[in-house]
């Protein structure tokens, strides 16, 4: 197997568990925020709903450079919203996937900030940083929804909450 496919299997395999999460937003909570340093409910859910664009940005890209390309970040406030952005970004991110040539992965890939440069490495490497980020953030939306007394997913099996009704 191609490490293309093998990205765009675990993307496909991982969007089910980021999905089941995302859906347990009550629509009523998109303010919260368990402290006033963490991101609220919205931003984070917003956050998680994007990364998978970043993708098609890695592999079509030589770089981004905040200081060209300010952060604006996207602002839905529903749970419908959420999930049919995630499901677009999922897309786009897939087809990137599709479409690319092993050889792209194999070109570097910068995030900056004009002359600072925050990370350089690979597009394999940064494709699977962004894999990375969108489970922590998964994670953390967990926690967030915990303490707000939402029943959680399990990622990879059960949880406690579906644990109990079984």
């Amino acid at each position: 197997m191609k490490m293309l496919e093998i990205l765009s299997k675990e993307m496909e395999t991982e969007a089910i568990s980021t999905r089941k999460m995302l859906s347990r937003i009550p629509d009523d909570k998109y303010d919260w925020q368990p402290h006033p340093k963490s991101m609220t409910i919205e931003r984070l859910s917003n956050h998680i709903a994007e990364l998978p664009n970043w993708v098609e940005m890695v592999l079509n890209t030589d770089a981004l450079d905040f200081n060209d390309n300010p952060y604006i970040p996207t602002t839905f406030n529903k749970t419908s919203e959420i999930l049919d952005f995630f499901e677009e970004n999922l897309h786009k991110g897939i087809a990137a996937l599709n479409n690319a040539s092993e050889d792209q992965l194999k070109d570097f890939w910068a995030l900056k900030q004009g002359d600072h440069i925050i990370q350089r490495t690979t597009k394999l490497d940064f494709i699977r940083i962004v894999f990375g980020q969108i489970v922590h953030h998964r994670a953390q939306m967990g926690v967030f929804l915990r303490l707000l007394d939402v029943p959680i997913p399990g990622p990879y099996g059960p949880s406690a909450d579906e644990h109990e009704q079984m």
